[in-house]
């Protein structure tokens, strides 16, 4: 049977209890306008005439304006206007002068509100148009691979450490091609839109490479020589900021092996059918891409068995560098272990479940996952 788990930690708790929370709470502070005009109306009406609530209607609005529609702004204000009217008429001193002062501050924070609410629906409509276009680039860069690809089984996960962001420096693409099907997994050491340059450029350089060359040590070199063409080509703010460690592989159709060159990257772990693992450590990694001005270590595909029904699984740093509150890494070759999954999705959902977990929920860097099942 799969093991639906990862390591010998105790499972998380619930998630339902969590989620109740999460739902009372949110059901508390949209009922805080309503309630504000409620606690109001029994403080006027139960306190002196010198006493006044009118901080409680006026701030009714103001908190409806975040949360509510704009409908439901305006109605708010208007609720908490009514009931400061009803109440001065109610005690007699609808006329006094402190009353039609309270009425016009009541009304002014609720036009204020309706102001508060319009920007805030823009803003919002901002985002989430920048949100699509993040998506949109994310699909066009950096594309799920299909679940099948040459007779293999793949699945791929991506998850960027800054909330809200779609794509950073990690990379993974794959590639059938006539010497068999060919993948590299990246990341890129930089920041911002410099490091989505770079993995632009990377994938590109690799889709092309993978096609034509012969072997895989010339994909990595050229992956090397398009990196440093596009380097001279920028300057200031646009250089490329640092390097991409990045680990590439190819896998020959019915042949039962996978050849691997490391270019500075967390080695791949072949997880056998049987549950048994092996970490794919390269005897002589070159340098990371875009360092090569600083050594000349050849690249050297290295080959290892690849039987049926085993699983390659490649990731960034994003997953191995992941720490706990005790500052203590994730080790994915001690957590898969024994492991034994159905599928490659099924073992990236219980990894990322694992490393979340791992980590109180989230991480520092970005985590890029990519398994390939040869049937």
């Amino acid at each position: 049977m799969p093991d639906p788990g990862l390591g010998d930690s105790p499972p998380p708790a619930p998630a339902e209890p969590a989620t109740r929370r999460i739902s009372r709470a949110r059901t508390f502070v949209r009922a805080l306008p309503a309630l504000l005009i409620v606690v109001g109306v029994f403080y006027d009406y139960f306190t002196p005439s010198d006493f006044t609530a009118v901080p409680l209607f006026t701030a009714a609005p103001l908190v409806a304006a975040p949360l509510f529609s704009l409908r439901g702004t305006i109605l708010t204000g208007l609720g908490a206007l009514v009931a400061v009217l009803t109440i001065r008429i109610r005690l007699g001193i609808a006329l006094n002068v402190d009353a039609v002062t309270e009425l016009v501050t009541v009304a002014t924070v609720a036009v204020l509100a309706a102001l508060i609410n319009i920007l805030v629906r823009r803003t919002d409509e901002r985002l989430a148009s920048a949100r699509e276009i993040a998506e949109a680039a994310q699909r066009a860069v950096l594309p799920r691979p299909a679940e099948r690809i040459g007779g293999f089984e793949f699945a791929a996960r991506y998850e960027a450490a800054q909330a809200d962001a779609f794509i950073g420096g990690d990379l993974y693409a794959v590639q059938d091609s006539p010497h068999g099907v060919r993948l590299v997994v990246g990341d890129v050491r930089g920041k911002g839109m410099s490091a989505v340059a770079a993995v632009a450029v990377v994938i590109g350089s690799f889709r092309e490479a993978a096609e034509h060359e012969s072997t895989l040590e010339a994909v990595a070199q050229r992956l090397e020589r398009a990196l440093a063409r596009e380097g001279t080509r920028r300057d200031g703010l646009d250089a490329f900021e640092g390097f991409t460690t990045a680990v590439l592989a190819e896998i020959p159709h019915g042949d039962g092996v996978v050849r691997i060159v490391s270019r500075g990257h967390p080695p791949p772990l072949l997880l056998r059918a049987d549950g048994t693992l092996r970490t794919l450590e390269a005897t002589e990694p070159a340098l990371p891409l875009g360092l090569g001005e600083l050594g000349s270590l050849p690249d050297r595909a290295e080959e290892a068995t690849f039987p049926s029904g085993a699983t390659l699984l490649f990731y960034t740093d994003g997953l191995s560098e992941a720490r706990d509150e005790h500052g203590e890494f994730y080790d994915p070759a001690v957590r898969l272990a024994g492991r034994v999954f159905p599928g490659p999705d099924a073992l990236l959902a219980a990894l990322t479940r694992d490393v979340r977990r791992h980590t109180g929920g989230g991480t520092t860097d970005d985590l890029a996952l990519l398994a390939v099942r040869r049937p």
